[in-house]
């Protein structure tokens, strides 16, 4: 799998202009595209690059978002691990659609994901759950995401018991794990000084891509 840190320029075959972006010089996979703003974003040394707002729904339509960072892109889609109790998880589990709209407002680029979202193999989450730092470990555990709590100190004292009773080897909560979006449309937005912004879509028609203009 993919990881967006090892995302590399070098790895693209063909060469595009970033000022412009044009339907003839941007490639028939809008991954590609992705991968190549990505880059973009990584060697401007830009802050969480890989920071994705996610949308979800509840059945009855109600929308909620929330940021989560993007761990991953593959043949499947994108990847993100989660909390499968927070309120994202529970949307999912009920609605299975989602889109993710990434933001890198310096280079003046946005890409907005929709999709299916469907949950990634468990043994890719304990891989991914063990890179992670202790701390983060030990919140996973300790945060009873989206629920009301008392206090700070109710979610301090969990901390301090997960810890406790797991030492330095914590394991991957079975509540907690990975998601991937598969896309069926990617929209990428390209601002312009005049207002008059360029918007491409790619949606996928009889299993291929199709890229299409958007007025701004």
């Amino acid at each position: 799998m993919a990881t967006p840190d090892k995302l590399n320029l070098q790895d693209l075959r063909v060469s595009y202009d970033l000022d412009v972006m044009l339907e003839s010089n941007t490639p028939a996979d809008p991954v590609e595209l992705f991968q190549l703003w990505f880059n973009d974003a990584l060697a401007h040394q830009l802050p969480e690059p890989n920071a994705m707002q996610l949308a979800t729904a509840t059945p009855d339509g109600t929308p909620n978002v929330r940021t989560v960072l993007l761990k991953g892109i593959d043949g499947r889609g994108f990847h993100f691990f989660t909390n499968y109790e927070s309120n994202k998880g529970r949307e999912l589990a009920a609605n299975p659609r989602a889109a993710a709209c990434f933001l890198w407002n310096e280079r003046h680029h946005q890409v907005i994901v929709r999709g299916t979202v469907s949950k990634l193999p468990h043994e890719e989450a304990l891989a991914y759950f063990a890179s992670r730092p202790a701390g983060h470990q030990i919140g996973a555990w300790a945060s009873a995401q989206s629920q009301i709590i008392p206090d700070r100190a109710w979610l301090d004292q969990r901390a301090a018991e997960i810890e406790v009773k797991f030492g330095s080897d914590v394991p991957c909560p079975p509540f907690w794990g990975g998601y991937t979006i598969q896309p069926t449309e990617i929209e990428f937005w390209q601002g312009r000084t005049s207002r008059l912004h360029d918007r491409l879509l790619y949606g996928r028609e009889g299993g291929v891509w199709v890229k299409k203009r958007v007025s701004p």
